[in-house]
């Protein structure tokens, strides 16, 4: 491997902290996040959803009634009445549904956090993407160049007659290979470029530079934990329904309360007529049965669901950190082994030298090439463990 091609391979080693602390990613980012459609239409629902949870703490339509009774046989006069009045609820309901809806409005922000943080995960890792396919394509650009200067040195050995057909059409199909290779990557480039694009609600992304610092480590877990517990959306959606669900309590014990209601009265017979207030009171025996008991069920549950689903995502979070740390040291033993090899520009010079047949030649160049690629694959496996890991950092 020629120097080129050691610096495209080990130019992402070198760190100060974290993974992509270039700008430009982070304003890509940005940019997708202002332009995702998913993102804007998944906020719209979210204030509708919030406006639609206010709406239940109004108060119910004034009612207004009247008689009026001009049949009969009566020798006082033709009877009328009515009647305006305004029902409610026991005053301190509204304040506990107020709270309630507060709470769930806190419930929708962590969903659209949550929404938010997979749509930006999946767009780090899309670049990431782009930047190690940009990145292979330098390699295989590299290698197609010299597998054609070795097709056309065999050409030359052949009309010579100095080798073999054999020798020949086996440098061709090499050369053709990498021609391939190459060609396959730049149209995975472009279906990784229109995935972008979607993300980037339908916008072209411009301007990216790939060059990704690659750091040595990240805090230990638990420390990476405390940091998720603190900020992750998913973590505090539960805690989030968990304080809405008990605050359900809190309102249906305020709901047991009668209902009221306050108005005013008008009665009138041939010029004579009585005015006044009028004031109701429900007494609540049926309405509100087992519906504190329900509240308070649901409670016990969210709590359950809480640890449940915390314990299960530590064990996930815990597997993605080792696999990072397994992943990183066994990409550490192959810079150690290989980052300062330079086997395909040696084994090159040594095959224009005439040391090696074409055969013994490409089947070194293999070995060495298959251990560089396997680098390359790991260095952005690792990429992609460590977005996993600072999700919540997005």
């Amino acid at each position: 491997m020629n120097k080129y091609i050691v610096s495209a391979i080990c130019g992402c080693l070198f760190f100060v902290n974290g993974f992509s602390q270039d700008k430009n990613i982070g304003e890509l980012l940005n940019v997708i996040e202002q332009n995702n459609t998913e993102l804007k239409g998944y906020q719209s629902f979210i204030e509708s959803q919030q406006l639609e949870n206010k709406s239940t703490n109004n108060l119910p339509d004034p009612q207004l009634s009247g008689y009026y009774l001009p049949f009969g046989d009566n020798v006082s006069g033709n009877y009328t009445e009515y009647e305006i009045s305004q029902s409610f609820e026991f005053p301190t309901v509204y304040g506990s549904r107020s709270k309630w809806n507060d709470l769930k409005a806190i419930q929708l922000q962590t969903s659209y956090a949550k929404k938010r943080q997979e749509v930006l995960l999946e767009a780090k890792s899309v670049l990431i993407e782009l930047a190690f396919l940009r990145k292979q394509k330098a390699i295989e650009s590299e290698r197609r160049t010299q597998s054609k200067q070795v097709f056309d040195q065999v050409q030359e050995l052949y009309d010579k007659e100095q080798v073999g057909i054999l020798d020949l059409n086996k440098a061709k199909i090499a050369w053709i290979q990498e021609q391939f290779v190459v060609q396959q990557i730049e149209s995975e480039i472009q279906i990784v470029l229109s995935n972008l694009r979607t993300l980037n609600g339908g916008n072209s992304i411009d301007g990216f530079t790939e060059v990704i610092d690659l750091p040595i480590e990240v805090a230990s877990v638990e420390t990476l934990w405390q940091e998720r517990l603190a900020s992750d959306p998913s973590l505090q959606g539960l805690k989030a329904a968990e304080t809405a669900s008990l605050q359900k309590v809190k309102l249906e014990k305020n709901k047991v309360l009668p209902n009221m209601a306050l108005g005013y009265n008008y009665q009138g017979v041939s010029g004579s007529n009585f005015s006044g207030f009028y004031g109701g009171l429900s007494i609540p025996l049926w309405n509100s049965k087992n519906n504190v008991k329900a509240a308070e069920a649901d409670y016990e549950y969210q709590q359950s669901n809480t640890q449940v689903i915390t314990a299960s995502l530590y064990a996930q979070f815990q597997e993605t950190y080792n696999r990072y740390e397994l992943m990183l040291e066994k990409y550490n033993e192959y810079l150690t082994t290989m980052g300062n090899l330079n086997s395909e520009q040696l084994l090159f010079k040594a095959y224009m030298l005439g040391e090696y047949s074409f055969m013994d030649y490409y089947v070194e160049l293999q070995f060495y090439r298959n251990a560089s690629d396997r680098m390359l694959q790991m260095e952005k496996e690792i990429q992609l463990l460590q977005a996993q890991l600072l999700k919540h950092t997005l």
